[in-house]
């Protein structure tokens, strides 16, 4: 028997619309699940492995439903994405292979050398961090693109993101190119 799709896995990218707001960050309005999770398809639909990707945002601010898009726009079905809260790490086996880390419970910076983390960061994975924020920028790779979602009323979002490093600069510019 088949998988069954929902029809948020068929999504395809609308157009996204970005603005400049200093020192390399581009903000976009998402105002609504749908949205968020099109900004996932966009991202997911330029990954081609050794990405890392870190998600900063308070409960609810729709990290999940980020990652369910890239996973979308990857290949993946929606309903394989769940939070990794308690697993820490989960794995998609797509192409390219996604590491989807959730540290929410991660109790101290030091803890992420006892989950393996390091070992993701290669040429072959995409390394989606929720929560990046509770550990230090030295324990990730420099090249990353970050993204930050807030809250701005119960269902729309603001998100702004950074590239740091070539590939990540890359990154940002392909869907900044797809908003134009």
């Amino acid at each position: 028997m088949g998988q069954q799709t929902t029809s948020m896995d068929n999504l395809r990218p609308l157009k996204l619309s970005f603005s400049a707001s200093g020192a390399g960050q581009w903000t976009t309005a998402l105002r609504s699940a749908v949205a968020t999770q099109e900004l996932g398809t966009a991202i997911g639909h330029e990954l081609r492995g050794g990405e890392v990707i870190t998600l900063i945002g308070e409960l609810g601010a729709g990290k999940t439903c980020l990652v369910r898009g890239i996973a979308t726009g990857i290949g993946l079905s929606t309903e394989e994405v769940t939070s990794p809260t308690f697993t820490v790490i989960q794995e998609y086996e797509s192409a390219p292979p996604i590491a989807h880390v959730d540290l929410y419970r991660l109790e101290h910076s030091m803890a992420i050398e006892d989950i393996g983390l390091s070992s993701y960061f290669d040429t072959d994975h995409v390394v989606i961090i929720e929560w990046a924020d509770r550990i230090s920028s030295s324990q990730i790779p420099e090249d990353r693109l970050a993204l930050h979602l807030n809250h701005r009323s119960r269902n729309s979002r603001h998100c702004t993101l950074q590239a740091f490093g070539k590939k990540s600069q890359a990154l940002l510019q392909a869907l900044i190119s797809q908003g134009s």
